[in-house]
């Protein structure tokens, strides 16, 4: 009797990890999630998850980091998170010490490629040979497909630290990022909410000022990347944009940037076609490294 294979998907997220097996949306074999803490320590817990479950059943595995990262398999620092804010986690081999533990085949790619990844398979990508994902949370980061493959470059995508308008009337805050103060992720993230008005996202009411601020920076992004991808399809997740109100107010305010340049239907008259969310929902990260390692293992 011949077994289908089966696949290990992480998401590895700088503030938890999701791990999980099995071959798709509909089967999920096993999964856990826990806090990102240590780098030993967070990958010790995926590992111990794996050798569980009998990592040497598994075709291969895929990681979906966030980053930066370094993709490049020539480089020496290959499968490393690198230069991150995140405290401890810069230069960490996470390819490496996944390999020597478990033996495995590792695909490797930021936790935005891999989601749109998950979307191209299973989602709202699906008939899309140029599409973007955009999360934002307690970062900003962004994916894009393109001839129907996810993009890599110089390094990956870094979409979340393009640089906006800010009026400093209308919004005085400065920003958070430590490397450009008020670009996307310095102004927009959910910790630059929290810093602005005092408060999580999650606890503002709809008719918070914050949030036609929030749509009008990630308006900004919309546009700047539509003028420069043509995407068909920008799918945005993350916990800020859980938010029901959002997306008619990021559409709109995608809009007014655009200012009518832009001549599709789907930006004119049904916006609600081009910009969406998700549709594998909280699940698009680790499903979409399930979709990274069955490519890998062919």
């Amino acid at each position: 009797m011949t077994h289908s294979p089966l696949y290990g998907g992480i998401e590895a997220g700088g503030t938890k990890w999701v791990c999980a097996i099995g071959t798709g949306p509909d089967d999920i074999r096993a999964e856990t999630r826990f806090p990102t803490t240590t780098p030993a320590e967070t990958l010790s817990r995926a590992v111990e998850f794996f050798r569980a479950h009998d990592a040497e059943q598994l075709a291969a595995i895929g990681v979906g980091s966030f980053g930066p990262v370094d993709l490049n398999p020539l480089s020496s620092l290959y499968g490393y998170i690198t230069t991150t804010p995140k405290p401890g986690w810069a230069n960490t081999d996470v390819v490496g010490t996944l390999q020597r533990a478990l033996g495995r085949p590792i695909g490797f790619d930021t936790d935005v490629n891999v989601a749109l990844l998950g979307e191209q398979q299973w989602g709202a990508a699906r008939d899309c040979d140029v599409a973007v994902y955009i999360t934002v949370g307690t970062g900003i980061g962004g994916g894009a497909l393109v001839g129907g493959r996810l993009v890599h470059g110089l390094i990956h995508p870094e979409m979340g630290h393009i640089r906006l308008v800010r009026d400093p009337e209308r919004d005085p805050f400065t920003g958070i990022c430590p490397y450009h103060s008020d670009c996307l992720e310095g102004l927009a993230c959910g910790p630059a909410i929290k810093a602005r008005w005092h408060a999580p996202a999650e606890q503002l009411p709809a008719d918070h000022p914050a949030w036609e601020l929030e749509a009008d920076y990630l308006g900004q992004a919309m546009a700047t990347l539509l003028c420069i991808l043509s995407p068909q399809r920008i799918i945005v997740g993350g916990g800020v944009m859980s938010q029901p109100h959002m997306f008619p107010r990021v559409r709109a305010a995608t809009q007014r940037w655009l200012n009518g340049y832009l001549q599709h239907p789907h930006i004119l008259v049904h916006p609600e076609q081009l910009i969406v969310p998700p549709a594998l929902g909280s699940r698009a990260g680790v499903l979409g490294a399930i979709a990274l390692a069955m490519r890998v293992a062919g």
